[in-house]
């Protein structure tokens, strides 16, 4: 049954809100604790018990941090560190080009900063080099160093790791592992095929972080002190945002601490970063995932590959001012080029069809370090995985974003294997791969039926969920506040959504290029400004435009905006339809 009776909304979705078994563990929430209704409703959707309620919304990082030494090779990965340390060895990190390997490396290079040492920073470059070790580089950096880390890459690199002759490499990585292991030294990932899976959710910061932990254990046991962790998660909370890893457990902690950390503006490259984006209040995980981290990734989706990791590592703020500004010239080249991919790409899915369990496009000359975006577009327009390939001769390069409930990564590996794919890997959330042209669509089609199995297309994308109803007198900075604390919100941990029912459009106006500002009232005194992002690159803005005086339901999030010292509430509006009162 749709919520409110909305079968069909502005953006042509059917609205569906919390059913009785949710909104009896919202009352009892409300009952025990004395929680908002709107904050009782998110708590019972993210399965909190009135018990549990006040360590959910204060969670401890030391109550939740795993033993490091549950994950296998982490006890000789941290000593051969340590040990390299000690005798003054010559260190490598080979990173991946995304922010999680940048913001993996910068982790390492701080720790060893603080320790007296450096190490030799590489990444790969995206279209001459790929992702991931290869054997030139390995074999290269092997001449002159003694010990090569991997971070956020490795597990599969067998030939490339073989290459290192004369070094001990040791791989930090989050990545699905394989039937057998590279040879290396230690191989710690929790998504080794030995592994229990419990820690499968982090991204490789978060592995990179563990293994920092167990080496200051190890420093600990020999009567020394080693640096400081806890200054470092704003890194590791980067990195899990930026990467779509699940919210969840830990990950919340981690990302919690970090974005406290993260407001101190101690590291450089993070302020940079943020005065470069003109974001003038402290970071929440959204600029995160949508403002800090794709400039971070912009160097190596169409730059430089090294300049994110430099950045987050730099300790000199002019260096740091001077990449965050060729990053933000290289974010908005990106943006140009992602722009005219994805127009291409959203119509020929649309012609395909977006109702399949896969959602899929192919194109030739497609620049590969935007498929990934325009997938993650695909994926939301869709609400199916999403596959992005683009085509340079008889071969493509392709990136595939996933959704909740549905293990992408696998579902590619296992085409790798069949031989329908020259090579692909990943994660639940996000996968990459090469193909050719003569298999691309048995690949696909095959795909498909891989991800269908898993329940991929089971829910419509006509859905739009929502948390409960609101009015705007109840939409206080408070309400808002205690919301925040049951946060952070991302990746299977979505942000709260909201219907406001039968509002009056006082006005509406067109901000900018494409957004559209509203003030909504309920005629009894209660207001509520709102602002519909990119209204007018889809349905909502043309609906809405000119309509004063229209009796709409609204469903939005609700957020803070700070203006002139001052704080009020707004809705981020996600979509609306008219009233039939």
């Amino acid at each position: 049954m749709s919520y409110l009776g909305v079968e069909q909304s502005i953006t042509g979705r059917r609205w569906v809100g919390p059913g009785p078994e949710l909104d009896r563990a919202a009352e009892a929430l409300v009952q025990a604790g004395g929680y908002p209704r709107a904050l009782a409703a998110v708590l019972a959707r993210r399965g909190v018990a009135p018990g549990e309620a006040e360590g959910f919304l204060k969670p401890a990082l030391r109550d939740l941090l795993p033993d490091p030494r549950s994950l296998r090779d982490m006890e000789a990965a941290a000593a051969r560190l340590l040990a390299a340390v000690d005798r003054r060895e010559r260190i490598a990190i080979f990173a991946d080009y995304d922010v999680d390997g940048g913001a993996s490396a910068a982790l390492l290079i701080w720790w060893l900063r603080a320790l007296g040492r450096r190490a030799t920073l590489y990444v790969p470059d995206r279209i001459d080099e790929g992702y991931g070790p290869n054997a030139p580089a390995m074999h290269a950096l092997a001449r002159d160093h003694d010990l090569i880390i991997c971070v956020d890459c490795g597990t599969l690199s067998h030939e490339a790791l073989a290459a290192a002759e004369g070094a001990d490499v040791v791989v930090l990585d989050h990545h699905l592992g394989g039937e057998t292991l590279p040879p290396a030294l230690a191989v710690v990932n929790p998504n080794r095929q030995d592994e229990s899976g419990d820690l499968g959710h982090l991204c490789a910061a978060g592995v990179v972080f563990l293994t920092l932990v167990e080496a200051g254990r190890q420093m600990r046991g020999a009567g020394r002190q080693g640096p400081d962790l806890l200054s470092m998660l704003d890194l590791v909370a980067l990195a899990t945002v930026a990467d779509v890893a699940p919210l969840t457990g830990v990950n919340r902690a981690l990302v919690r601490q970090g974005l406290t950390v993260m407001a101190r503006r101690d590291r450089a490259g993070l302020v940079a970063l943020a005065d470069a984006a003109r974001l003038d209040r402290a970071p929440e995980a959204y600029h995160l995932g949508f403002v800090l981290g794709p400039r971070v990734n912009a160097g190596g989706r169409i730059g430089q590959a090294d300049l994110g990791a430099r950045l987050l590592a730099t300790d000199d703020p002019h260096e740091a001012a001077a990449l965050a500004e060729r990053l933000e010239r290289l974010n908005a080249e990106r943006r140009e080029i992602e722009a005219a991919v994805r127009a291409a790409a959203l119509a020929q899915a649309e012609a395909r069809g977006l109702d399949a369990p896969l959602v899929w496009a192919a194109g030739e000359g497609w620049h590969p370090g935007v498929v990934g975006i325009v997938a993650a577009r695909l994926k939301e327009a869709a609400n199916r995985p999403a596959v992005v390939i683009g085509f340079d001769g008889d071969e493509g390069k392709g990136s595939a974003r996933s959704v909740p409930g549905v293990d992408l990564g696998a579902a590619v590996q296992q085409l790798a294997r069949e031989g329908l794919l020259i090579k692909g890997g990943g994660h639940r959330m996000a996968a990459g791969l090469t193909v050719s042209r003569d298999q691309l669509e048995a690949a696909m089609e095959r795909l498909s039926a891989l991800l269908a199995r898993q329940g991929a297309g089971a829910e419509g994308p006509r859905d739009l969920r929502l948390d409960g109803l609101l009015m705007p007198g109840a939409a206080t900075p408070e309400l808002v506040t205690a919301l925040e604390a049951a946060g952070p919100y991302g990746a299977a941990a979505p942000a709260p959504r909201f219907a406001l029912p039968g509002l009056r459009v006082r006005f509406a106006r067109t901000v900018g290029e494409s957004h559209l500002k509203l003030s909504l009232t309920d005629g009894m005194g209660g207001s509520l400004d709102a602002i519909a992002f990119g209204a007018f690159e889809g349905p909502l803005g043309p609906a809405l435009s000119g309509r004063e005086g229209a009796i709409v339901h609204v469903a939005g999030k609700l957020d803070l905006n700070h203006w002139g010292g001052r704080q009020s509430v707004q809705l981020r509006l996600d979509d609306a339809a008219f009233s039939e009162g």
